[in-house]
């Protein structure tokens, strides 16, 4: 009899150097070397901390503070429980609904036309042109400069009287130039105009990516047959982008319409309140007038309208995609 066979056979079979301890695991189905399920949360328990603390926690502060009367001055003891006093507050509230009407208009026109850019964007980079590579990279960078650096910038160029673009607008002879930020009727136009620039090279980019996806069997079968390039976007390429501008909408939209930073630092608000958005409203509500509970209501009516916008775009794309 052959060694193989005695040790197929279990007779004389050397014994185990790990000893009888090693060859119970290895029996049980799990391999000497799996790591052992802590060793998994050690992983990502940074994560979940991060998580716990600045977003559960946070969420949930929020949700108590909405039905409570609060002025931060007072301390922890001058909270006043108010039911849904907040809450019904907030529906009466003008300037609540103002700041809604400007936050629509903002996001409204910022996220179609800044996914008009970068489609654009995206399709002429996705040929073979000279410099291609740098030009992808030069139309991402805004995407990625800071967003003092981004307002400072923009109130030079657009300074009513010193400003490059009305001087450039004054070469053609024209009258009466847009004051820009220091006019309430420009001031919402020229942030949409600085929150586009800003964010094309990110949808450009998501876009470029999607598009080094593209089934080009597709292309292939539409060119036998003699279809052009509009009937060919039309047919493959829009539906095969219908994904990713669905997540450009939904990612953009929440972004764009809880801008702040950029509304601070440029226009605080104003002129008047033409760029009173609702993310600023709720700064000004809490941390200057110290109202943390109305504040509170506030946001989550916002996250609430937010989501129910989200779910509506969700749903209405399904089923139309090329591929999901």
């Amino acid at each position: 009899m052959s060694t193989a066979q005695t040790r197929a056979d279990g007779l004389g079979a050397p014994p185990d150097p790990r000893g009888p301890t090693a060859r119970g695991r290895r029996s049980s189905g799990r391999a000497p070397s799996d790591p052992k399920p802590i060793v998994g949360w050690l992983f990502i328990a940074p994560n979940l901390l991060g998580v716990l603390a600045f977003t559960f926690i946070p969420l949930v502060s929020v949700i108590l503070l909405s039905f409570t009367e609060w002025n931060l001055v007072s301390g922890f003891g001058g909270i006043d429980f108010v039911g849904l006093d907040n809450f019904l507050a907030v529906f009466q509230d003008p300037t609540f609904w103002r700041s809604l009407v400007i936050t629509i208009l903002y996001a409204g026109v910022a996220v179609p036309l800044t996914l008009v850019v970068g489609l654009a964007l995206a399709l002429a980079l996705n040929r073979d042109i000279p410099a291609r590579g740098l030009l992808r990279a030069a139309f991402f960078v805004p995407y990625i400069v800071n967003i003092v650096a981004i307002g400072m910038t923009w109130q030079m160029l657009l300074d009513p009287s010193a400003g490059l673009v009305n001087q450039f607008l004054g070469v053609f002879g024209l009258e009466h130039l847009p004051q820009w930020f220091a006019s309430s009727y420009w001031a919402l136009p020229a942030l949409i105009l600085v929150t586009i620039w800003s964010q094309a090279g990110y949808a450009n980019l998501i876009y470029l990516s999607a598009l080094q996806d593209a089934p080009t069997q597709l292309y292939e079968a539409a060119r036998i047959d003699g279809a052009g390039r509009w009937a060919s976007f039309r047919a493959i390429t829009w539906p095969s982008l219908l994904p990713t501008t669905v997540f450009l909408l939904i990612t953009l939209f929440v972004g764009i319409s809880q801008t702040f930073g950029m509304i601070a630092l440029i226009t605080n608000g104003g002129p008047g309140a033409s760029t009173t958005t609702l993310s600023f409203y709720m700064y000004q509500t809490s941390f200057q007038f110290y109202r943390f509970g109305y504040a509170s209501a506030v946001g989550l009516v916002t996250f609430v309208g937010i989501f129910a916008i989200m779910l509506l775009m969700w749903r209405a794309q399904r089923g139309r995609a090329l591929h999901d």
